[in-house]
């Protein structure tokens, strides 16, 4: 029974069907099927075969994204009971698109595999002032911040922001991931970024590589 319905889930996710997936995590929970079984052996579960398939271009960015929003309905169901059961976030990452971009996609689709991973994620949304980024990581507990930009007229705003890091002497409290289309692993190495991350499946990998450093 437990591994019908959590093979369900994950099948229900891989498909992005939203109500699919509510209403078999509302029948797991009220089967008494554990919040960490539901969690690892049914919702990321299902994202980490949609993030494979994403690497090797069996899948694309519109099946990632209606993934992602229907792994997020079932977040929904099972974050209200993450403390009682023990379960702590992996780290917590601040992200958001660099000030002159619009764009979210991207920015979205990372935000929400990093929270199916386990990460607490606080989005700053488009268009982000580095002043604002700042602002974010000074309240301190911040292990990643995660920049993107999809234009090339905004990507120096990445550099501004880990300039003003350094000048507020915060650089040595985040960990800094950057990405977006423009972006290449020369340019995060010339800004002094910690890592790139050329694609969202890649993006969580490397926020798990970088909490271990």
């Amino acid at each position: 029974m437990k591994d019908k319905i959590l093979n369900d889930i994950k099948a229900a996710l891989m498909r992005g069907d939203r109500a699919g997936v509510t209403a078999l995590t509302k029948a797991a929970l009220d089967a008494g099927v554990s919040i960490p079984d539901i969690l690892n052996d049914g919702l990321i579960a299902g994202m980490d075969i949609i993030g494979g398939k994403f690497k090797n271009n069996e899948v694309f960015i519109p099946e990632v994204l209606i993934a992602a929003k229907a792994m997020h309905e079932g977040m929904a169901l099972i974050e209200p009971h993450f403390l009682k059961c023990g379960i702590k976030p992996m780290g917590k990452v601040v992200i958001g698109t660099v000030k002159g971009d619009l764009h979210d996609i991207g920015k979205n689709i990372v935000s929400m595999m990093l929270k199916g991973s386990c990460f607490e994620v606080e989005d700053c949304g488009i268009d982000v002032p580095t002043e604002k980024f700042i602002e974010a990581i000074r309240k301190g507990g911040v292990d990643i911040l995660a920049m993107s930009s999809l234009l090339t007229t905004s990507m120096n705003s990445m550099k501004d922001t880990i300039s003003a890091l350094k000048a507020a002497g915060l650089r040595d409290k985040v960990k800094v991931m950057v990405g977006g289309a423009p972006v290449t692993k020369e340019f995060a190495d010339s800004i002094e970024a910690d890592c790139y991350a050329k694609d969202a499946a890649i993006a969580v990998d490397k926020a798990k590589e970088l909490l271990k450093r």
